[in-house]
């Protein structure tokens, strides 16, 4: 039989040797991912020994890409995209510009042209999806808030960097290169206005049609009972609308995949088709980190180690600090600031296409490949340390420098009311706790009277929804007297806790009455044995929470008896 199958030897040798390099990159404190880049080295074309087929390599981890991307998009609705845009959007425009003038002065400075040189610099600016989301995950903070603004951060680098993929080769010829499709394509004018309707078109059309579409079809599959049949639809989904999306609208796999996940996300199964796509992503992802090694060619690191120290310096020390400083500029606390900064503290998949495209342009010589690849390879290794000091070098700041502690007492934009927040919010109003069920109906309930009410919510996304709607609202938990301050609690006439969680009301009452001693208290308790005594403290009128909806239940209830009981003969 023949054996020159070459995807089958491929797949054996990276994942065999990352297995064993990763176990022994684990044992010795390091990231399984160092293990995963050595593999790749290993069986690459600049080592010897045997050569795995790169073509085939790249291909599998593009297929990683889709499955991660896919993953995100099923945990990142487009209400949590739309929570982070005011510091997603201009924070990534910012910094890709930040790093593509570093890039570019310094490309410069070794004599290269303005093409060659810009085309360097935008390499540098675009994170790697992978490495992002396999660091958030490692430090479980890929759904938290700060794990949004970098995934939300890290969307709008993509779309940047696909609208400079699809704009380079008309304008190839304008910066210096040897080669253009400007005559194929048409005017530049044109080609900028179809690349902005077709991405424009691909997000409307997820987001519209594909939002019922393919939750319907999942569910479709579901109700056959069949787990292989699901773990197919998920899969096919996945990789097919990223297809699509790159074959239709030209944007990237990862693009298509992530807003695949972000439909799919409607459906009442996107829990289970998480897990069932998890064991596939992490396998290719292996793959990914393989493909990246097998680029790198040592020699560089010979050759010119301080050229690639400067590429690498740009890359960790250049972005973290232009993402630090905008996100601090954004005014959110420290930690926030050092844990974003090091999520985009990397290049990876993008840089690759964009130097590759960059070559056959003629606007980037192999030497500044080889610079990308070694500066990815690198800071793609050390980005999980640098995720590991941000915790000791947050608390060794913090001890040392009373900025740092002021920056770190930080609270999210939404904790405080806006400055233009209208003053009949700010005196005599109800301050309401809470706007859960219960909450919403108070709140209705005050409206129609035209009695003014500030709402105090832990929930970031219906505070912002609050907001948009022109209702007076803070983020924070209540039971803390900032947060009641920032609600005007001071001079406030009524503070109502109608809030669906439990919290301990007694701490809310006596910090509010700490700034107000003078304020009215009406609360809401889950628990019947604290009826009595919150009474006897006069904490202010109590209400056990779901008193009435008891009542009405039995009301209804006794309802069904009541014509049997009037029949006569009964």
């Amino acid at each position: 039989m023949e054996h020159n199958v070459s995807l089958i030897t491929t797949i054996a040798a990276a994942f065999g040797l990352a297995l064993i390099l990763g176990v022994i990159a684990a044992r010795l404190k390091l990231p399984a991912l160092v293990g995963y880049l050595l593999a790749g080295i290993i069986i690459g074309p600049a080592t010897p020994g045997y050569v795995a087929d790169l073509h085939i390599a790249s291909q599998l981890s593009e297929i990683g890409v889709m499955l991660l991307m896919f993953g995100v998009g099923l945990h990142f609705s487009v209400k949590d995209l739309m929570s982070v845009k005011n510091i997603a959007v201009p924070g990534a425009i910012v910094q890709m510009g930040l790093a593509t003038l570093l890039g570019f002065f310094v490309a410069q400075s070794w004599g290269w042209s303005f093409g060659e040189a810009l085309v360097f610099g935008l390499c540098l600016s675009c994170a790697s999806t992978v490495v992002l989301l396999k660091a958030l995950e490692a430090k479980g903070v890929l759904e938290s808030r700060n794990g949004q603004i970098a995934v939300g951060w890290l969307v709008v680098e993509d779309l940047a960097t696909v609208l400079v993929l699809v704009l380079l080769p008309p304008l190839a010829t304008l910066l210096g290169g040897t080669a253009t499709v400007a005559t194929e394509t048409g005017p530049l004018w044109w080609t900028i206005s179809q690349t902005l309707l077709q991405v424009a078109a691909f997000v409307v059309l997820m987001l519209v049609v594909g939002r019922k579409v393919f939750p319907w079809l999942l569910w479709q599959v579901a109700s056959t009972g069949s787990r292989e049949l699901f773990t197919l639809a998920v899969i096919a989904g996945a990789i097919s609308i990223a297809y699509g999306a790159a074959e239709l609208f030209h944007v990237s796999f990862a693009l298509g995949a992530f807003f695949a996940g972000m439909v799919m996300r409607e459906s009442e199964f996107s829990h289970r088709a998480a897990e069932e796509s998890l064991p596939l992503r992490d396998a290719f992802s292996v793959l990914f980190f393989a493909a990246v090694g097998m680029l790198f060619e040592p020699a560089i690191l010979l050759e010119q180690p301080l050229h690639v120290l400067v590429v690498l310096a740009i890359i960790v020390v250049g972005k973290f600090f232009a993402a630090f400083v905008l996100v601090l500029l954004f005014r959110y606390p420290l930690n926030s600031a050092l844990t974003v900064a090091a999520s985009l503290a990397q290049i990876g998949e993008f840089s690759f296409i964009l130097a590759g495209l960059g070559m056959t342009l003629g606007l980037l010589p192999q030497e500044g490949m080889s610079l990308i690849l070694a500066g990815a390879l690198l800071s793609i290794a050390l980005n999980p340390l640098l995720f590991a000091i941000v915790s000791p070098l947050n608390s060794w700041v913090l001890k040392r420098s009373a900025l740092a502690r002021k920056l770190d007492s930080r609270t999210d934009p939404f904790s405080e009311l806006p400055m233009d927040t209208d003053r009949k919010y700010l005196e005599n109003q109800v301050v309401l706790v809470g706007y859960g069920r219960v909450g919403r109906r108070i709140a209705a309930g005050l409206s129609a009277q035209n009695i003014p009410f500030v709402v105090a919510d832990k929930n970031h996304d219906r505070v912002e929804k609050l907001r948009d709607q022109g209702i007076p609202a803070v983020f924070g938990d209540a039971t803390e007297v900032d947060v009641l301050i920032q609600a005007h609690i001071l001079h406030a006439a009524v503070l109502v806790i109608a809030t669906p969680e439990t919290i301990d009301v007694r701490k809310t009452v006596q910090s509010a009455r700490l700034v107000n001693p003078g304020i009215q208290v009406i609360l809401r308790t889950h628990n019947e044995d604290e009826v009595e005594p919150l009474k006897q403290e006069q904490l202010g009128q109590v209400f056990l929470g779901e008193d009435e909806l008891a009542q009405s239940m039995t009301q209804a209830t006794l309802a069904y008896f009541a014509p049997a009981a009037k029949t006569p003969g009964h």
